[in-house]
């Protein structure tokens, strides 16, 4: 999870704190008061700015009476052409020295402020990391407090490369598409989101592009930092066929599935694979809803391998009308599905074989 703001603060001035205005782990508002630091120092750089500020204005105010005066005597050639030159550059001296003294006053106010250090956004605040009587510097590295945002937070993932057209294709058809975050093992829903935005450019590295979901977290269930998987709610299809991912298999040339016949024997049945999700994968081609196939034992598999069947439903899932593609371990965007009902071992004539029946439902 990455928060949308985080705020460290830090002091812009040097002092005693003098009082510590939140308790950890509190949710302050932006505006808040968060800490004070002793201000008198920076009070009496005020008031000596403003005693200066009013000795240079009125010297300033008696330069510009004399340069009126030499003013009026100059036309009548009654003083020398560099007296009324000299009173002209003192005249601007005084004026310099009033801004500085402005500029001065200016500062010590603002250290003033910075004494008063508030919340700048809504958040949550961390472990309490000064106490009242510290002394804190503006040049140290320590932070006085850390605010996170936590509502709403967002999650940054990934997806494959060759699946950005299809997320695109939707984003730019004004779709806001649904991200769940799911816990590290991808069982438990915690919260639901939209994606936000996507990143400019693919990690080459990878051959990912980095996409941010915002989740309103109103219930404050995902922290920042926190590791949670995220599934990405593209598209969703009805009536395919689902079979468990361990009825797959791969060689060289083919993907294909052994198949349990009405005579106890498999046969290899070349399938075309669509969507994949970390229990299930869709079949475009190659089985049917209610075929049965195995799912254990393959490896001593042939075909026309006579087996002992112990067959279980396989529908665990069944029900479910969206479809999402796990940033993890999806080959296809998610569907809706129509699977194989029933799954299975499957052992050669000398052992017990469990295949599994194909189901029709919708898929997630």
């Amino acid at each position: 999870m990455t928060p949308i703001y985080t705020v460290t603060i830090k002091t812009r001035v040097d002092g005693e704190i003098m009082s510590v205005g939140y308790t950890e782990g509190q949710k302050v508002q932006k505006g808040q008061p968060l800490v004070d630091i002793d201000p008198r120092p920076y009070q009496a750089q005020l008031m000596q700015a403003q005693g200066q500020l009013i000795k240079d204005q009125a010297a300033l105010d008696n330069s510009r009476i004399d340069l009126k005066r030499y003013q009026d005597l100059i036309a009548k050639n009654a003083v020398a052409e560099q007296i009324y030159a000299t009173q002209k550059a003192t005249v601007v001296q005084n004026e310099g020295a009033v801004k500085t003294d402005l500029g001065n006053i200016a500062s010590a106010k603002l250290n003033i402020a910075y004494c008063h250090i508030t919340a700048s956004i809504t958040g949550r605040v961390g472990l309490r990391l000064v106490d009242p009587g510290n002394l804190v510097y503006a040049a140290a590295a320590t932070p006085l407090v850390v605010i996170t945002e936590i509502a709403p937070i967002s999650v940054i993932f990934t997806l494959p490369e060759q699946q950005i057209p299809a997320v695109l294709k939707r984003v730019r058809a004004g779709e806001r598409l649904t991200v769940d975050a799911l816990d590290r093992d991808s069982k438990v829903v915690i919260a639901h989101g939209q994606l936000t935005t996507l990143d400019n450019q693919i990690d080459q590295t990878t051959g990912t592009l980095r996409f941010r979901a915002t989740f309103p977290n109103k219930a404050e269930s995902l922290f920042a930092n926190q590791f949670v998987n995220a599934r990405l709610l593209v598209e969703t299809r009805q009536n395919v066929t689902l079979v468990p991912n361990a009825a797959i298999q791969r060689n060289g040339t083919a993907t294909f599935v052994f198949a349990l016949q009405p005579d106890k024997t498999v046969r290899v049945r070349n399938v075309a694979v669509g969507a994949t999700d970390a229990e299930e994968s869709e079949i475009k081609s190659g089985i049917a809803a209610n075929d049965v196939v195995i799912v254990q034992g393959v490896d001593k598999l042939q075909d026309g391998t006579p087996v002992q069947a112990q067959i279980q439903q396989f529908g665990s899932r069944s029900g479910r009308t969206d479809s999402a593609a796990n940033n993890a371990a999806i080959s296809a965007p998610s569907q809706s599905a129509s699977p194989p009902e029933a799954v299975g071992e499957a052992y050669p004539d000398s052992a017990p074989s469990t295949p599994t029946q194909s189901r029709t439902k919708p898929k997630r």
